[in-house]
């Protein structure tokens, strides 16, 4: 069984984001010796191979102790098989950090190696400075730690309100205080407490999900490709109500497919490649790099469209 925001979900099968994930890490498993062949135009490797200082990894980080740091992370679903291959991130009070790249890059499965999804072979994770590295995902919860995943995040027998029931588990008699919050934050919520999720649209059910995972008042919130799947006009609800969640005051992670959406609304952005960290820096900074544009923004948005057909 594996964590939905804190709350067990069915785990029988693998998004196909963490498959995409598992094929590129035994493709690459073991990495050429030649620079040529590893990540082009890397930042993570520098010049001539050499290991970037912090400040050039977090290019754009704002000063002060990260809310959220993950070091050098080396992680994967399969004993020997690594889909991050020394990845870091940092998260700061009060941000929106975006996590992007192509197909198998490993994104999924950073933003589950924070919520302890997947395990954490060397590196290190803290939390407002506490070593977190591996703890259990209902750990996390209980010190502020949400996280939304991309599918079967709703529980679509149940009404809203029984949704939000189950994402204020550990806290059963703070449910009204907590209900009332998450209806200032999606006020729609209040007025249709009793409607089955299964009847919501997709935009409505990542409503819901979000909202769900907001019942513990998280000061992290991890978001896995919430507007996958959906319209165009429903993705930009998606990341209006994102957009309305890190007013609320809570620090926001998300992996994109929409690469330029994303970093729209982002305070920084990350670009993985193969496990590792290509590029970095503010979100509208990175959509006007031209290596950026030119390396992955144009090849993502192309995957995207072409998984909408």
């Amino acid at each position: 069984m594996a964590g939905m925001a804190g709350v067990a979900v069915p785990a029988a099968g693998l998004s196909d984001s963490a498959e995409s994930d598992i094929q590129t890490g035994m493709n690459a498993s073991h990495v050429s010796d030649s620079p040529e062949s590893d990540i082009q135009g890397a930042d993570v490797q520098g010049a001539g191979g050499q290991p970037l200082t912090r400040a050039q990894i977090h290019v754009g980080e704002p000063a002060g102790e990260p809310l959220l740091d993950a070091v050098d992370l080396v992680a994967g679903y399969i004993p020997g098989v690594n889909i991050l291959n020394g990845a870091s991130l940092t998260l700061h009070e009060g941000e929106i950090v975006g996590i992007i790249g192509p197909n198998g890059a490993g994104k999924s499965t950073l933003l589950k190696s924070l919520f302890g999804l997947v395990h954490i072979h060397s590196g290190k994770l803290l939390l407002k400075g506490e070593d977190i590295t591996n703890l259990r995902a209902d750990k996390l919860v209980s010190r502020g730690v949400g996280f939304v995943p991309q599918t079967e995040n709703v529980f679509p027998s149940l009404t809203i309100a029984e949704n939000m029931h189950m994402g204020a588990f550990q806290a059963p008699k703070l449910f009204d205080e907590r209900f009332d919050y998450v209806c200032s934050i999606f006020p729609k919520l209040g007025q249709r407490k009793n409607q089955l999720a299964g009847q919501l649209s997709g935009g409505e059910r990542q409503m819901v999900a979000m909202a769900r995972a907001l019942m513990m008042k998280p000061s992290v919130l991890l978001l896995d490709e919430p507007s996958a799947g959906l319209s165009p006009m429903l993705q930009d609800e998606t990341f209006i109500r994102v957009r309305q969640v890190n007013k609320a005051g809570v620090s926001v992670v998300i992996v994109e497919q929409n690469p330029r959406r994303c970093l729209q609304i982002c305070d920084r952005g990350y670009v993985l490649d193969q496990g590792r960290n290509a590029y970095s820096g503010k979100g509208r900074d990175l959509m006007n790099d031209p290596k950026v544009v030119s390396l992955y923004l144009g090849n993502l948005e192309e995957e995207v469209q072409e998984e909408g057909r």
